[in-house]
């Protein structure tokens, strides 16, 4: 996978001066454009259009500071209509604009080119199950929270500290279908998983698809194929540690991508730092390339 994965950032090397085809890229890698996107921004730690960018205002600044061609001719060559958009993606990389950094010869700020390879991991087992569920519905409360990799997610503890308790009797008295019991599940908004990403979080039950659910609100949900992982270890940092291996070593050596869908979590409330156990639940579906592609 790893060696498809580098063949496919080649591609977008070569292709930085024009049109960039994700589409092909993904294909070379021998996934879907959304497993691809997925997984580099769980390798890389940023979108893959962000990098992207990078890279090419990285290319374009060496053409800027060097001080021909005309900032025009450099918009155009990386894919820029008009200077003003150029001058737009050049400052959100640089900090500057590209005739100030011509005039001034500032410092510019550099991208290097990734690549990914081969770190020995992998010696904790990972136990989980694949589920086939049929439709189903969250019922709970929601609120747009940002992604925190390492530490407490102060916005999900005030989410869940602000539940009331008549929302909370409802959700209990709904409860009844796996994975059983009060729970979370994150929805994410785009292809980034880098700290600060935007996700609409939900604390609630799983329900059957037809359930009421009187002033709380719910998430449709199709019927599909989960990935269920179970978790013990110290509060939040096994389960990041776990959501990190999921996409960084599970479905690298299994023949499965994630596909769209909440991604559920139920945990044992605990105090920071103390043993919990915990169940994970991902959304995936059969790939093509299997363990070792």
């Amino acid at each position: 996978m790893l060696e498809r994965l580098n063949q496919a950032l080649d591609h977008l090397e070569a292709r930085l001066y024009g049109e960039v085809d994700i589409a092909e890229a993904a294909r070379i890698a021998a996934m879907s454009e959304y497993h691809f996107r997925r997984m580099f921004s769980t390798l890389a730690g940023m979108p893959l259009t962000v990098y992207l960018r990078r890279r090419r205002m990285t290319l374009a600044g060496a053409e800027v500071l060097a001080g021909e061609p005309a900032l025009l001719d450099v918009a155009v060559r990386y894919g820029y209509g008009s200077g003003e958009a150029f001058a737009r993606a050049f400052r959100s990389v640089h900090g500057i604009g590209p005739g100030e950094a011509r005039r001034t010869g500032a410092v510019l700020t550099a991208q290097p080119r990734m690549s990914f390879r081969v770190v020995v991991e992998g010696s904790t087992a990972m136990r989980y199950r694949i589920v086939e569920k049929e439709p189903f519905r969250v019922v709970g409360r929601r609120a747009r929270i940002p992604l925190v990799h390492e530490g407490v997610n102060a916005a999900a503890t005030a989410h869940l500290e602000g539940l009331d308790e008549r929302a909370v009797a409802r959700m209990k008295e709904l409860s009844g279908r796996e994975p059983e019991g009060i729970l979370s599940a994150a929805v994410h908004l785009t292809d980034s998983r880098e700290d600060g990403a935007e996700v609409d979080y939900w604390i609630g039950v799983v329900t059957g698809p037809d359930a009421a659910a009187e002033n709380l609100d719910t998430l449709d949900v199709p019927a599909g194929t989960w990935a269920v992982f179970d978790n013990h270890g110290p509060y939040p940092r096994a389960l990041q540690e776990l959501w990190r291996d999921v996409f960084t070593q599970w479905f690298p050596s299994n023949p499965y991508a994630p596909r769209p869908g909440p991604e559920l979590l139920l945990t044992r409330p605990v105090e920071i730092g103390a043993e919990t156990d915990s169940q994970l639940w991902i959304p995936v579906e059969r790939s093509g390339g299997g363990a070792g592609a």
